[in-house]
């Protein structure tokens, strides 16, 4: 799924999908993980890793 498609889904900012994507964001919003994970029928521990 491109990043396009993953904002046009859940209605998040195309920048945030892609600092999200590349592992650069500094902060993450309670919402758009929610979105994320309502898209991807997934928990939050499958899409966020603690290093």
């Amino acid at each position: 799924m491109k990043v396009m498609d993953v904002a046009r889904e859940t209605g998040l900012h195309r920048n945030t999908v892609t600092l999200l994507y590349k592992e650069t964001a500094q902060r993450i919003d309670l919402d758009a993980i929610d979105k994320l994970c309502e898209l991807f029928e997934c928990e939050v521990g499958e899409l966020l890793e603690r290093k």
